[in-house]
């Protein structure tokens, strides 16, 4: 697995660069947004890894650069940032998944392969209807009505799973487990802040809402008539 990694901290950059290197990932290391996006032009890269903060050009920049020049690879995040909001922010850059520090090594190489996985897994073509939504499992690709819905990796994995569950309540662990493995120690903040930015894109002032929010207890997708022929 080939990795990039922009992160200015050098005594952290140092660290986890040893480490995965001892894990037989193949890894590149900057300290600088604009570094990392000069590698991604010269190389392919199957996960990178990207520090908040950074000078000149942050990893929020970075993220989105890389998204608009349709990167299609695992992109973490690294922050000491939390609150669902920083988490909404980050995710809506482009990021597929989050971890704050201080972290646990074994968290990160087990985000790093989740990412990696779940980036890279051959769909064969299917759609799944739901209503006036319709997901194409090939392209990552959700319509509504008239409107074209380009997705995450993480948004994608989140709406196939209510869509196939459509009518179903699916409890917050069962949805953590699926999108993050059990290996990932994730909070619910990680999903409230996807699940906020999924309906945004879903969910339009004026349309039925479809994902609902079962308080305390998860999600599912609903509406009348929605999960009739699903």
């Amino acid at each position: 697995m080939r990795v990039l990694m922009a992160e200015d901290d050098k005594r952290l950059g140092n660290l986890v660069y040893q480490m995965l290197k001892r894990h037989d990932m193949s890894i590149d290391w900057v300290q600088s947004g604009d570094d990392a996006l000069e590698l991604t032009k010269k190389d392919a890269y199957d996960v990178i890894i990207l520090d908040w903060m950074m000078p000149e050009k942050s990893g929020l920049q970075v993220c989105r650069e890389l998204r608009q020049e349709h990167y299609s690879g695992g992109i973490l995040m690294l922050t000491a940032k939390d609150t669902v909001d920083d988490l909404e922010v980050g995710l809506a850059s482009g990021a597929d998944d989050y971890i704050v520090k201080p972290f646990e090594f074994r968290v990160l190489m087990a985000r790093i392969r989740s990412v990696a996985r779940r980036s890279n897994v051959p769909y064969k073509e299917e759609k799944i209807t739901v209503k006036d939504l319709e997901l194409n499992s090939w392209t990552k690709i959700a319509r509504r009505g008239n409107r074209s819905i380009q997705l995450t990796n993480r948004e994608f994995q989140l709406l196939e799973l209510l869509m196939h569950n459509c009518g179903q309540i699916l409890p917050k662990d069962v949805i953590m487990d699926r999108i993050w493995g059990l290996e990932n120690d994730v909070s619910s903040n990680n999903l409230e802040a996807l699940v906020r930015l999924l309906r945004k894109k879903v969910d339009l002032p004026g349309e039925a809402q479809l994902i609902h929010n079962i308080r305390s207890v998860g999600y599912k997708m609903e509406g009348k008539d929605a999960c009739r022929d699903s």
